[in-house]
């Protein structure tokens, strides 16, 4: 499945309040702060680490992104491509944490 197709088959859920930016920034935070308190429950509570649970909130993160690129114009699939060139811009020859810390001018 492309994410084009992805954002097809969310949209078909995405009605009402849901078609806010307001709405999909706050799912977004909560979303990944559901994958977060998995991933603290394993490190620090000696919780297994439940990936299935962990890969389904991947997939309400991954809705919310689908409606709110919706919302301002794009496709996922222009989404994704946009974050490829932006990083081998920043990081030609792979992650440099020295190239992390001191960006280019403009460089978001």
């Amino acid at each position: 499945m492309t994410g084009n197709e992805y954002q097809k088959e969310a949209l078909r859920t995405a009605s009402g309040m849901c078609r806010s930016l307001a709405n999909c920034a706050m799912g977004l935070s909560g979303e990944a702060g559901e994958c977060t308190d998995i991933i603290k429950k394993h490190l620090f509570h000696d919780h297994d680490l439940d990936k299935k649970h962990l890969a389904k909130e991947l997939g309400d993160v991954a809705w919310y992104l689908a409606v709110c690129a919706d919302i301002i114009g794009y496709d996922l699939d222009d989404i994704f491509m946009l974050n490829v060139y932006k990083l081998k811009a920043r990081y030609p020859d792979g992650f440099d944490p020295e190239k992390s810390l001191h960006r280019k001018e403009g460089d978001l």
